[in-house]
């Protein structure tokens, strides 16, 4: 009797909850209105996409489709981990991700605190428009304004090293110079718009603990240092937190477009090998199965880095 009493509560509970939910999306059909194009396209280009994953795990026969092929578990996993050039690529593009984020990653914070420290807000605008503007180049353009400036022939960075006495570097060709030319290129084309983010926040600070800053006689940097640096540190950790979890999600078009046969050492990273396996070689599987591993460690840093967030700061991103 009292079992029969607990399931007709539950049920009623269900029923309950289920008409709230329907009186909810009645109430605010224009918000779930503004979300559906949103949730369509990750349905369809996010989520669906998945069911072909199980080719990393499969032998794939494209005449045999996904549920034909013979399945083949771990072996295309075990072979890119065996390849010799496993740690190469690996460390290429662990390598080219730290480096855009140790120096790319704080350059957009500071742009936004000297920008937000400006009083002439005609000149404020001209700086933003300087910075914001090589957002907008493309990237194929962008390589090839490095080639053209870079060349050891006609290039003004060459004729530059000549006047002081050097000689002409090539610095395309070059593994050692690959690294740094993809890293500041980066930088000087995003570091403008990144910094928005950020102004956003600090445009959110309360003026009212600047005023009172100055009447305790503090300077431009302590206000910065104990006002608008503690203001904008949630969004710093959200984004670095998101940063991290695209740690060896490097660009693949970019990577690629710099890439040549000499500097190859340093320019093969995951993108670019996925691209020459899977698409060149159609290695549809063993493709797959990096795209699969890449994916994996992406994810464990976002819920390591999240996790350790939330402990030290008590919110995160989920």
């Amino acid at each position: 009797m009292v079992n029969t009493s607990i399931r007709k509560e539950a049920a009623y509970l269900q029923v309950r909850q289920k008409t709230n939910f329907l009186k909810q999306i009645r109430r605010n059909y224009e918000l779930y209105l503004l979300i559906l194009p949103a949730v369509i396209y990750f349905s369809i280009f996010k989520y669906w996409p998945m069911y072909g994953v199980q080719i990393a795990f499969k032998k794939y026969v494209a005449a045999k489709g996904f549920w034909g092929s013979p399945w083949v578990g771990f072996e295309h996993f075990e072979r890119f981990f065996h390849s010799y050039n496993f740690w190469t690529i690996v460390k290429n593009t662990v390598g080219l991700s730290l480096y855009s984020l140790v120096v790319g990653f704080p350059v957009a914070i500071f742009i936004a605190l000297l920008l937000n420290q400006l009083a002439n807000e005609r000149f404020k605008r001209f700086i933003q428009t300087v910075i914001y503007a090589p957002y907008f180049i493309s990237t194929i353009v962008l390589v090839g304004m490095l080639n053209v400036f870079l060349s050891p022939t006609s290039g003004i960075v060459n004729h530059i090293i000549q006047l002081f006495g050097g000689e002409p570097i090539f610095f395309i060709s070059q593994a050692g110079w690959f690294k740094t030319l993809y890293v500041l290129s980066g930088v000087w084309q995003e570091t403008g718009f990144a910094s928005v983010i950020y102004l956003a926040a600090l445009a959110g600070i309360d003026p009212h603990l600047h005023e009172a800053a100055v009447m305790d006689g503090a300077n431009k940097w302590q206000r910065i240092r104990h006002i608008d640096i503690p203001g904008i540190a949630p969004t710093i950790l959200v984004l670095f937190t998101l940063a991290i979890g695209n740690l060896m999600n490097v660009g693949f078009e970019k990577a690629f477009l710099m890439q040549n046969d000499l500097n190859l050492d340093s320019s093969e990273i995951i993108a670019t090998y996925v691209y020459r396996v899977g698409l060149l070689r159609a290695e549809y599987s063993y493709s797959a199965a990096i795209g699969l591993f890449n994916a994996v460690i992406n994810f464990t840093l976002l819920i390591t880095v999240n996790q350790i967030v939330k402990k030290l700061k008590g919110n995160g991103l989920f």
